[in-house]
């Protein structure tokens, strides 16, 4: 059986890895652009 500190750290390495593939892909450049608009559209610029 899988203690609750092995699933902790199992779910810690797929968000990390998660991250780092959205990162080599170039999505942090996309979700910028989405948060400026979004934010841009709140105060009333877009």
């Amino acid at each position: 059986m899988i203690t609750v500190g092995r699933k902790r750290l199992l779910l810690l390495l797929v968000a990390v890895g998660s991250m780092f593939f959205g990162i080599w892909r170039g999505e942090v450049a996309l979700v910028f652009q989405k948060a400026i608009r979004v934010c841009m559209e709140c105060i009333g610029l877009g």
